[in-house]
């Protein structure tokens, strides 16, 4: 289990060829919650955002990210039923998180993922700057799916 915030920035290579893919950016999550794939910054000129499923991800390990093949690397497009972590206009970080009973837990800043399933087991969430330096963030546990709506995102606890 980790956050995404401990592997983004981290280079990604293909363990076939030696070569660096590029530098991960991004988390994707589809409706129900479940993390799909990886959005990687690519190097050079033609700066064109890549796809990687979460299932051709080899390795996660503390210094870089490992796939056997550039075969499911692909370049990506925005889909309506994908929802990135962390960047655009659609980012789930900083939504409010509510239970499904209307409590509110705080705003999303990041969540926790098993590497090999692409479940989500938790999501950290704040409730502003001052209460982050008394009491630290909290980390709301789950093993049910997340509702994205357009303005909140709820959670059955």
């Amino acid at each position: 289990m980790r956050t995404f915030a401990s592997i983004c920035g981290h280079s990604i290579f293909c363990s076939k060829t030696g070569e660096e893919i590029g530098i991960v950016n991004d988390l994707l999550l589809n409706d129900r919650g479940v993390v799909i794939g990886l959005v990687i910054d690519k190097k050079g000129w033609f700066n064109r955002h890549l796809f990687v499923p979460i299932d051709a991800v080899t390795g996660f390990g503390h210094d870089s990210l490992m796939v056997h093949d550039h075969e499911n690397t692909t370049v990506y497009y925005k889909k309506k039923n994908e929802h990135p972590l962390k960047q655009g206009k659609e980012k789930l970080s900083g939504r409010p998180l509510l239970t499904s009973e209307g409590e509110k837990l705080g705003l999303v800043e990041d969540v926790y993922f098993m590497e090999e399933l692409g479940t989500i087991v938790g999501y950290e969430v704040t409730e502003g700057l001052i209460a982050d330096i008394k009491e630290g963030r909290k980390v709301v546990k789950t093993d049910r799916p997340l509702t994205i709506g357009k303005d909140i995102l709820v959670v059955q606890l």
